[in-house]
């Protein structure tokens, strides 16, 4: 299992490194949804925002664990 992240010489957590990139998937997602008019038919655009975060980071958790794993195979 993976603990750290090698960036650039500096050691990043996982938590971290999958937090920033859920966050950064997010942005798109949210002005997507405010485009579509999303926002107009839920009670609490934030907690649909917070939603959206936390399934995407745990998509994102969830490949980061698995990802390797299925790649050995074919890595050596």
């Amino acid at each position: 299992m993976l603990a750290d992240i090698n960036l650039f010489g500096v050691f990043v957590d996982v938590r971290f490194a999958t937090a920033v990139a859920a966050l950064l998937l997010v942005m798109p997602v949210r002005r997507a949804l405010g485009a579509l008019g999303a926002y107009r038919v839920v009670w609490h655009p934030a907690l649909v925002d917070l939603a959206v975060f936390v399934l995407l980071w745990g998509a994102i958790a969830w490949i980061a664990l698995v990802l390797p794993s299925r790649l050995v195979p074919y890595l050596g």
